[in-house]
Protein backbone atom coordinates (compact mmCIF):
# COMPACT_ATOMS: atom_id res chain seq x y z
CA UNK A 1 0.00 0.00 0.00
CA UNK A 2 1.80 3.50 -0.96
CA UNK A 3 0.73 5.86 2.21
CA UNK A 4 0.28 9.42 1.79
CA UNK A 5 0.26 10.05 5.77
CA UNK A 6 -0.96 13.95 6.81
CA UNK A 7 -1.38 14.05 10.54
CA UNK A 8 0.79 16.12 12.43
CA UNK A 9 1.78 15.23 16.15
CA UNK A 10 -0.47 17.73 17.50
CA UNK A 11 -3.41 16.17 15.62
CA UNK A 12 -2.63 12.74 16.85
CA UNK A 13 -2.54 14.19 20.16
CA UNK A 14 -5.92 15.89 19.53
CA UNK A 15 -7.55 12.28 18.57
CA UNK A 16 -7.63 10.65 21.87
CA UNK A 17 -10.51 10.27 23.48
CA UNK A 18 -10.34 12.90 26.01
CA UNK A 19 -9.56 16.07 23.84
CA UNK A 20 -12.99 15.51 21.65
CA UNK A 21 -15.14 17.28 24.12
CA UNK A 22 -16.51 17.42 27.15
CA UNK A 23 -17.86 14.30 29.56
CA UNK A 24 -20.18 14.53 32.81
CA UNK A 25 -18.61 12.53 36.06
CA UNK A 26 -20.21 9.35 34.55
CA UNK A 27 -17.84 9.88 31.52
CA UNK A 28 -20.68 10.33 29.28
CA UNK A 29 -20.03 12.65 26.49
CA UNK A 30 -22.12 15.91 26.97
CA UNK A 31 -22.34 16.41 23.02
CA UNK A 32 -26.31 15.14 22.13
CA UNK A 33 -24.83 13.29 18.58
CA UNK A 34 -28.68 13.34 17.29
CA UNK A 35 -28.58 17.06 17.22
CA UNK A 36 -24.80 17.13 14.99
CA UNK A 37 -25.95 18.65 11.70
CA UNK A 38 -23.84 18.69 8.45
CA UNK A 39 -23.45 22.17 6.74
CA UNK A 40 -25.50 22.11 3.49
CA UNK A 41 -23.80 25.24 1.75
CA UNK A 42 -20.46 23.95 2.38
CA UNK A 43 -21.26 20.66 0.45
CA UNK A 44 -22.75 22.65 -2.17
CA UNK A 45 -19.65 24.69 -2.62
CA UNK A 46 -17.18 22.13 -2.87
CA UNK A 47 -19.66 20.35 -5.36
CA UNK A 48 -18.84 23.55 -7.91
CA UNK A 49 -15.26 23.68 -6.66
CA UNK A 50 -14.60 20.06 -7.62
CA UNK A 51 -16.72 20.74 -10.89
CA UNK A 52 -13.60 23.01 -11.96
CA UNK A 53 -11.65 19.96 -12.80
CA UNK A 54 -11.60 18.76 -16.44
CA UNK A 55 -13.62 21.41 -17.24
CA UNK A 56 -12.89 22.65 -20.59
CA UNK A 57 -13.03 26.12 -22.18
CA UNK A 58 -16.71 25.18 -23.32
CA UNK A 59 -17.99 24.45 -19.49
CA UNK A 60 -18.29 20.84 -20.27
CA UNK A 61 -17.02 18.14 -17.94
CA UNK A 62 -14.60 15.88 -18.22
CA UNK A 63 -13.64 14.01 -15.37
CA UNK A 64 -12.66 11.05 -17.04
CA UNK A 65 -10.49 8.73 -14.60
CA UNK A 66 -7.23 8.81 -15.07
CA UNK A 67 -7.12 12.26 -17.04
CA UNK A 68 -5.74 15.31 -16.10
CA UNK A 69 -8.50 16.54 -14.33
CA UNK A 70 -9.40 13.46 -12.17
CA UNK A 71 -5.77 13.79 -11.05
CA UNK A 72 -5.96 17.15 -10.10
CA UNK A 73 -9.59 16.42 -8.12
CA UNK A 74 -7.84 14.04 -6.19
CA UNK A 75 -5.36 16.01 -5.20
CA UNK A 76 -7.81 18.34 -4.01
CA UNK A 77 -9.93 15.88 -2.65
CA UNK A 78 -7.07 14.38 -0.29
CA UNK A 79 -5.51 17.60 0.73
CA UNK A 80 -8.83 18.63 2.32
CA UNK A 81 -8.92 14.98 3.74
CA UNK A 82 -5.44 15.67 5.30
CA UNK A 83 -7.02 19.05 6.98
CA UNK A 84 -9.98 16.86 8.18
CA UNK A 85 -7.52 15.10 10.12
CA UNK A 86 -7.74 11.90 8.44
CA UNK A 87 -4.92 9.65 7.54
CA UNK A 88 -4.74 9.40 3.84
CA UNK A 89 -3.46 6.92 1.70
CA UNK A 90 -3.57 5.35 -2.05
CA UNK A 91 -3.95 1.61 -2.34
CA UNK A 92 -2.67 -0.56 -5.49
CA UNK A 93 -5.95 -0.33 -7.26
CA UNK A 94 -5.81 3.46 -6.61
CA UNK A 95 -8.46 4.28 -4.27
CA UNK A 96 -8.32 6.72 -2.15
CA UNK A 97 -8.39 6.12 1.80
CA UNK A 98 -8.94 8.44 4.62
CA UNK A 99 -9.20 6.76 8.46
CA UNK A 100 -10.21 8.11 11.36
CA UNK A 101 -9.53 6.47 14.66
CA UNK A 102 -12.51 5.73 17.45
CA UNK A 103 -12.09 5.48 20.96
CA UNK A 104 -11.54 1.64 20.44
CA UNK A 105 -9.71 0.75 17.88
CA UNK A 106 -10.38 -3.48 18.06
CA UNK A 107 -14.08 -2.66 16.63
CA UNK A 108 -13.67 -2.80 12.59
CA UNK A 109 -14.36 0.37 11.24
CA UNK A 110 -17.68 1.78 9.76
CA UNK A 111 -16.25 2.94 6.08
CA UNK A 112 -18.63 5.24 3.45
CA UNK A 113 -18.03 7.35 0.41
CA UNK A 114 -18.26 7.08 -3.24
CA UNK A 115 -16.48 8.07 -6.26
CA UNK A 116 -15.26 11.84 -8.09
CA UNK A 117 -14.52 10.42 -11.36
CA UNK A 118 -17.15 10.70 -14.19
CA UNK A 119 -18.65 10.22 -17.70
CA UNK A 120 -17.53 12.09 -20.66
CA UNK A 121 -19.59 15.14 -20.60
CA UNK A 122 -21.21 14.18 -17.24
CA UNK A 123 -22.93 15.56 -14.55
CA UNK A 124 -21.72 17.43 -11.30
CA UNK A 125 -23.37 15.12 -8.68
CA UNK A 126 -22.86 11.25 -9.44
CA UNK A 127 -20.71 10.25 -7.06
CA UNK A 128 -19.61 13.57 -5.87
CA UNK A 129 -22.41 14.10 -3.52
CA UNK A 130 -21.35 10.64 -1.92
CA UNK A 131 -17.81 11.62 -1.18
CA UNK A 132 -17.87 15.00 -0.38
CA UNK A 133 -20.53 13.69 2.32
CA UNK A 134 -18.61 11.29 3.48
CA UNK A 135 -16.25 14.00 3.80
CA UNK A 136 -18.42 16.65 5.52
CA UNK A 137 -19.33 13.32 8.18
CA UNK A 138 -15.76 13.63 8.96
CA UNK A 139 -15.94 17.99 9.20
CA UNK A 140 -18.78 17.88 11.84
CA UNK A 141 -17.75 15.03 14.15
CA UNK A 142 -14.74 16.83 14.32
CA UNK A 143 -16.11 20.64 14.97
CA UNK A 144 -18.65 18.93 17.42
CA UNK A 145 -15.52 17.37 19.30
CA UNK A 146 -17.01 14.04 18.49
CA UNK A 147 -15.33 11.26 18.64
CA UNK A 148 -16.81 7.42 17.52
CA UNK A 149 -16.23 4.41 19.21
CA UNK A 150 -15.73 2.45 15.95
CA UNK A 151 -13.03 3.61 13.56
CA UNK A 152 -14.31 5.52 10.29
CA UNK A 153 -12.87 4.92 7.21
CA UNK A 154 -13.32 7.91 3.76
CA UNK A 155 -13.03 5.30 0.85
CA UNK A 156 -13.07 7.64 -2.68
CA UNK A 157 -13.25 4.64 -5.13
CA UNK A 158 -11.08 4.86 -8.44
CA UNK A 159 -12.71 4.50 -11.94
CA UNK A 160 -16.05 3.95 -10.57
CA UNK A 161 -17.90 4.58 -14.23
CA UNK A 162 -14.86 2.97 -16.13
CA UNK A 163 -16.67 -0.56 -14.59
CA UNK A 164 -16.20 0.35 -10.64
CA UNK A 165 -12.42 -0.65 -11.52
CA UNK A 166 -11.20 0.36 -8.00
CA UNK A 167 -13.61 -1.40 -6.11
CA UNK A 168 -13.41 -4.38 -8.07
CA UNK A 169 -9.95 -4.55 -7.15
CA UNK A 170 -10.98 -4.41 -3.15
CA UNK A 171 -12.64 -6.86 -3.94
CA UNK A 172 -10.51 -9.18 -5.90
CA UNK A 173 -12.64 -9.34 -8.78
CA UNK A 174 -9.82 -7.57 -11.03
CA UNK A 175 -7.98 -9.72 -13.02
CA UNK A 176 -4.80 -9.42 -15.21
CA UNK A 177 -7.07 -9.03 -18.27
CA UNK A 178 -9.25 -6.81 -16.62
CA UNK A 179 -5.73 -4.69 -16.10
CA UNK A 180 -5.09 -4.46 -20.13
CA UNK A 181 -8.27 -3.30 -20.92
CA UNK A 182 -8.28 0.18 -22.45
CA UNK A 183 -10.29 3.21 -20.39
CA UNK A 184 -12.24 5.53 -21.43
CA UNK A 185 -9.06 8.10 -21.43
CA UNK A 186 -7.66 5.53 -23.71
CA UNK A 187 -5.01 4.24 -21.74
CA UNK A 188 -5.03 0.78 -19.93
CA UNK A 189 -6.58 0.48 -16.70
CA UNK A 190 -3.18 -0.60 -15.50
CA UNK A 191 -1.55 3.02 -16.88
CA UNK A 192 -4.24 4.17 -15.67
CA UNK A 193 -3.70 2.99 -11.83
CA UNK A 194 -0.09 3.68 -12.22
CA UNK A 195 -1.22 7.63 -13.40
CA UNK A 196 -3.24 7.91 -10.05
CA UNK A 197 -0.63 6.40 -7.35
CA UNK A 198 -1.91 2.77 -7.53
CA UNK A 199 0.28 0.06 -8.63
CA UNK A 200 -0.95 -2.39 -10.60
CA UNK A 201 2.38 -4.63 -10.49
CA UNK A 202 1.11 -5.22 -6.90
CA UNK A 203 -2.87 -5.06 -7.22
CA UNK A 204 -3.66 -7.82 -4.79
CA UNK A 205 -2.63 -5.88 -2.20
CA UNK A 206 -5.04 -4.02 -1.93
CA UNK A 207 -8.03 -7.04 -1.37
CA UNK A 208 -9.92 -6.37 1.66
CA UNK A 209 -10.77 -9.53 3.56
CA UNK A 210 -14.53 -10.42 4.40
CA UNK A 211 -15.42 -8.90 7.48
CA UNK A 212 -12.74 -6.76 7.88
CA UNK A 213 -15.24 -3.60 7.89
CA UNK A 214 -18.20 -3.40 10.02
CA UNK A 215 -20.26 -1.78 7.36
CA UNK A 216 -19.94 0.08 4.09
CA UNK A 217 -22.34 3.16 3.56
CA UNK A 218 -22.64 5.07 -0.03
CA UNK A 219 -25.31 8.18 -0.48
CA UNK A 220 -25.80 8.67 -3.95
CA UNK A 221 -28.24 10.73 -5.99
CA UNK A 222 -31.01 8.41 -7.34
CA UNK A 223 -30.28 8.96 -11.18
CA UNK A 224 -33.75 7.85 -12.03
CA UNK A 225 -36.52 9.79 -11.41
CA UNK A 226 -39.42 8.30 -8.91
CA UNK A 227 -38.21 10.20 -5.93
CA UNK A 228 -38.73 13.40 -7.70
CA UNK A 229 -41.47 12.41 -9.53
CA UNK A 230 -43.35 10.85 -5.88
CA UNK A 231 -42.05 13.90 -3.94
CA UNK A 232 -39.85 11.52 -1.40
CA UNK A 233 -36.87 12.92 0.11
CA UNK A 234 -34.88 9.92 0.81
CA UNK A 235 -34.40 6.44 -0.86
CA UNK A 236 -33.49 3.42 1.27
CA UNK A 237 -31.80 1.27 -1.49
CA UNK A 238 -32.79 -2.36 -1.07
CA UNK A 239 -29.80 -3.83 -3.31
CA UNK A 240 -28.51 -2.80 -6.93
CA UNK A 241 -30.11 -5.08 -9.46
CA UNK A 242 -28.58 -7.76 -11.63
CA UNK A 243 -28.18 -7.52 -15.09
CA UNK A 244 -28.18 -9.98 -17.82
CA UNK A 245 -27.52 -9.99 -21.29
CA UNK A 246 -28.15 -11.73 -24.37
CA UNK A 247 -27.90 -11.35 -28.46
CA UNK A 248 -30.54 -12.86 -30.21
CA UNK A 249 -30.09 -13.73 -33.44
CA UNK A 250 -33.56 -13.87 -36.08
CA UNK A 251 -32.93 -16.17 -38.90
CA UNK A 252 -35.57 -15.36 -42.05
CA UNK A 253 -34.71 -15.37 -46.01
CA UNK A 254 -33.38 -12.35 -48.09
CA UNK A 255 -35.58 -12.18 -51.07
CA UNK A 256 -36.50 -9.76 -53.46
CA UNK A 257 -38.71 -7.42 -51.57
CA UNK A 258 -40.47 -6.68 -55.44
CA UNK A 259 -41.02 -10.15 -56.69
CA UNK A 260 -42.01 -12.03 -53.18
CA UNK A 261 -45.69 -11.97 -52.12
CA UNK A 262 -46.15 -11.09 -48.38
CA UNK A 263 -47.57 -14.14 -47.36
CA UNK A 264 -44.28 -16.09 -48.94
CA UNK A 265 -41.94 -13.82 -47.31
CA UNK A 266 -39.22 -15.09 -44.10
CA UNK A 267 -38.79 -11.54 -43.13
CA UNK A 268 -36.42 -11.39 -40.07
CA UNK A 269 -36.79 -7.99 -39.24
CA UNK A 270 -41.22 -8.06 -39.03
CA UNK A 271 -40.00 -11.47 -36.64
CA UNK A 272 -37.75 -9.12 -34.53
CA UNK A 273 -40.33 -6.43 -34.75
CA UNK A 274 -43.06 -9.05 -32.84
CA UNK A 275 -40.46 -10.42 -30.41
CA UNK A 276 -39.83 -6.80 -29.18
CA UNK A 277 -43.04 -5.92 -28.51
CA UNK A 278 -43.22 -10.07 -26.78
CA UNK A 279 -40.25 -8.41 -24.51
CA UNK A 280 -42.29 -5.70 -23.30
CA UNK A 281 -45.58 -7.61 -22.68
CA UNK A 282 -43.68 -10.28 -20.71
CA UNK A 283 -41.38 -7.74 -18.56
CA UNK A 284 -44.65 -6.04 -17.72
CA UNK A 285 -46.70 -9.26 -16.48
CA UNK A 286 -45.27 -9.80 -13.35
CA UNK A 287 -45.64 -7.03 -10.43
CA UNK A 288 -42.17 -5.73 -9.34
CA UNK A 289 -39.66 -3.12 -10.65
CA UNK A 290 -37.99 -5.56 -12.97
CA UNK A 291 -36.94 -3.74 -16.54
CA UNK A 292 -36.44 -5.29 -19.83
CA UNK A 293 -34.99 -3.50 -23.03
CA UNK A 294 -34.10 -4.31 -26.57
CA UNK A 295 -31.64 -1.85 -27.05
CA UNK A 296 -29.50 -2.86 -30.33
CA UNK A 297 -30.45 -4.05 -33.39
CA UNK A 298 -29.18 -4.65 -36.71
CA UNK A 299 -30.84 -6.03 -40.17
CA UNK A 300 -28.98 -7.32 -42.74
CA UNK A 301 -28.77 -6.68 -45.64
CA UNK A 302 -29.81 -3.47 -45.35
CA UNK A 303 -31.60 -2.38 -48.31
CA UNK A 304 -34.87 -0.47 -49.43
CA UNK A 305 -35.38 -3.67 -52.02
CA UNK A 306 -34.41 -6.79 -50.34
CA UNK A 307 -36.46 -8.53 -47.17
CA UNK A 308 -34.34 -8.49 -44.69
CA UNK A 309 -32.86 -12.10 -43.86
CA UNK A 310 -30.94 -11.48 -40.57
CA UNK A 311 -31.46 -9.32 -37.40
CA UNK A 312 -29.10 -9.29 -34.56
CA UNK A 313 -31.00 -7.73 -31.22
CA UNK A 314 -29.41 -7.22 -27.76
CA UNK A 315 -31.77 -8.00 -24.82
CA UNK A 316 -30.86 -6.56 -21.47
CA UNK A 317 -32.98 -8.03 -18.21
CA UNK A 318 -32.72 -6.20 -14.68
CA UNK A 319 -33.82 -7.42 -11.36
CA UNK A 320 -33.30 -7.88 -7.74
CA UNK A 321 -33.54 -11.66 -8.17
CA UNK A 322 -31.90 -13.66 -10.57
CA UNK A 323 -34.62 -15.78 -10.37
CA UNK A 324 -37.23 -13.70 -11.68
CA UNK A 325 -34.49 -12.72 -14.47
CA UNK A 326 -34.47 -16.56 -15.35
CA UNK A 327 -38.07 -16.73 -15.36
CA UNK A 328 -38.93 -13.60 -17.45
CA UNK A 329 -36.40 -15.10 -19.70
CA UNK A 330 -37.88 -18.31 -20.03
CA UNK A 331 -41.05 -16.64 -20.43
CA UNK A 332 -39.65 -14.62 -23.77
CA UNK A 333 -37.81 -17.68 -25.13
CA UNK A 334 -41.63 -19.29 -25.17
CA UNK A 335 -42.75 -16.70 -27.20
CA UNK A 336 -39.97 -16.20 -29.57
CA UNK A 337 -40.50 -20.03 -30.15
CA UNK A 338 -44.19 -19.16 -31.25
CA UNK A 339 -43.03 -15.99 -33.51
CA UNK A 340 -40.63 -18.33 -35.17
CA UNK A 341 -43.00 -20.37 -35.98
CA UNK A 342 -45.35 -18.19 -37.20
CA UNK A 343 -42.88 -16.08 -39.26
CA UNK A 344 -40.77 -19.48 -40.44
CA UNK A 345 -37.79 -17.88 -39.00
CA UNK A 346 -35.27 -19.45 -36.64
CA UNK A 347 -34.68 -17.20 -33.05
CA UNK A 348 -31.82 -17.83 -31.35
CA UNK A 349 -30.32 -16.78 -27.84
CA UNK A 350 -26.51 -16.27 -26.51
CA UNK A 351 -26.37 -15.33 -23.01
CA UNK A 352 -23.49 -12.74 -22.81
CA UNK A 353 -20.60 -13.56 -20.09
CA UNK A 354 -20.76 -9.69 -18.32
CA UNK A 355 -23.74 -10.77 -16.41
CA UNK A 356 -24.27 -8.82 -13.28
CA UNK A 357 -24.86 -10.29 -10.28
CA UNK A 358 -27.58 -8.64 -8.12
CA UNK A 359 -26.44 -7.37 -4.99
CA UNK A 360 -29.17 -7.04 -1.76
CA UNK A 361 -28.37 -4.15 0.81
CA UNK A 362 -28.57 -5.08 4.38
CA UNK A 363 -31.92 -4.99 6.15
CA UNK A 364 -30.35 -4.31 9.36
CA UNK A 365 -28.94 -1.19 7.67
CA UNK A 366 -32.04 0.01 5.78
CA UNK A 367 -33.64 -0.40 9.04
CA UNK A 368 -31.27 2.32 10.21
CA UNK A 369 -31.04 4.52 7.61
CA UNK A 370 -35.13 4.33 7.34
CA UNK A 371 -35.12 4.95 11.50
CA UNK A 372 -32.76 8.02 10.97
CA UNK A 373 -34.77 9.91 7.89
CA UNK A 374 -37.68 9.58 10.01
CA UNK A 375 -36.19 10.99 12.90
CA UNK A 376 -35.59 14.28 10.94
CA UNK A 377 -39.08 14.66 9.94
CA UNK A 378 -38.12 13.40 6.08
CA UNK A 379 -40.23 10.89 4.17
CA UNK A 380 -38.85 7.62 2.98
CA UNK A 381 -39.35 4.92 -0.03
CA UNK A 382 -38.10 1.57 0.09
CA UNK A 383 -36.34 0.85 -3.73
CA UNK A 384 -33.72 -0.56 -6.10
CA UNK A 385 -30.76 0.97 -7.47
CA UNK A 386 -31.53 0.27 -11.43
CA UNK A 387 -27.37 1.74 -11.74
CA UNK A 388 -24.55 0.28 -10.72
CA UNK A 389 -22.36 1.13 -8.05
CA UNK A 390 -19.17 0.57 -6.26
CA UNK A 391 -21.76 -0.91 -3.28
CA UNK A 392 -21.91 -3.94 -5.53
CA UNK A 393 -18.43 -4.87 -5.06
CA UNK A 394 -17.87 -3.93 -1.72
CA UNK A 395 -21.13 -5.88 -0.13
CA UNK A 396 -19.20 -9.03 -1.11
CA UNK A 397 -17.14 -8.22 1.37
CA UNK A 398 -19.42 -6.31 4.22
CA UNK A 399 -22.67 -5.54 5.30
CA UNK A 400 -24.00 -2.77 2.94
CA UNK A 401 -26.52 0.25 2.67
CA UNK A 402 -27.26 2.95 0.02
CA UNK A 403 -28.88 6.27 0.66
CA UNK A 404 -30.59 7.62 -2.26
CA UNK A 405 -31.76 11.48 -2.69
CA UNK A 406 -33.99 12.76 -5.70
CA UNK A 407 -32.61 13.62 -8.94
CA UNK A 408 -34.17 16.68 -10.44
CA UNK A 409 -36.50 14.78 -13.84
CA UNK A 410 -34.36 11.95 -12.95
CA UNK A 411 -31.63 13.12 -15.34
CA UNK A 412 -28.31 11.54 -14.83
CA UNK A 413 -24.69 11.72 -16.75
CA UNK A 414 -25.41 14.83 -18.40
CA UNK A 415 -24.63 18.40 -17.64
CA UNK A 416 -28.33 19.01 -16.58
CA UNK A 417 -28.08 16.35 -13.70
CA UNK A 418 -29.15 18.24 -10.74
CA UNK A 419 -29.79 18.20 -7.06
CA UNK A 420 -30.97 20.69 -4.86
CA UNK A 421 -28.89 22.13 -1.83
CA UNK A 422 -31.67 20.74 0.60
CA UNK A 423 -32.07 17.34 -0.99
CA UNK A 424 -27.87 16.80 -0.78
CA UNK A 425 -28.21 18.36 3.01
CA UNK A 426 -31.16 15.81 3.90
CA UNK A 427 -29.13 12.88 2.62
CA UNK A 428 -25.88 14.05 4.03
CA UNK A 429 -27.51 14.80 7.50
CA UNK A 430 -29.32 11.08 7.09
CA UNK A 431 -25.58 9.52 6.27
CA UNK A 432 -24.73 11.15 9.69
CA UNK A 433 -27.42 10.26 11.83
CA UNK A 434 -27.34 6.55 10.66
CA UNK A 435 -23.41 6.41 10.89
CA UNK A 436 -23.98 7.65 14.51
CA UNK A 437 -26.62 4.95 15.09
CA UNK A 438 -24.35 2.25 13.92
CA UNK A 439 -21.50 3.25 15.86
CA UNK A 440 -23.30 2.28 19.26
CA UNK A 441 -23.56 -0.95 17.91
Amino acid sequence: MHRRTFIKQSSLIAMSAGAFGAFDTNGKSLFDSNNLKVNGQRIEARINELARFGRDEKGHGYRVAYTKGDIEGRAWFMDLMEKAGLDVSIDAGGNISGKRKGKNQSLKPIAFGSHIDMVPDGGNYDGTLGSLSALEVIEVLNENKTLTNHPLEVIIFANEEGGLIGSRAIAGNLSAEGLKQISQSGVTMAEGIKAIGGDPDHIQSCIRTKGELHAFLELHIEQGGMLDAENLQIGVVEGIVGIVDWKVTVEGFANHAGTTPMKLRQDALLASSKLIIAVNEVINSLPGNQVGTIGKITALPGAYNVVPGHVTLGLEIRDLSFEKIEQLFGDIQKRADIIAADSKTKISFKREASEVKPALTDKHLQQKIDVSAKALGLTTKFMQSGAGHDSQQMAMLAPVAMIFVPSVGGISHSPKEFTKSIDMTNGANVLLQTILSIDKE
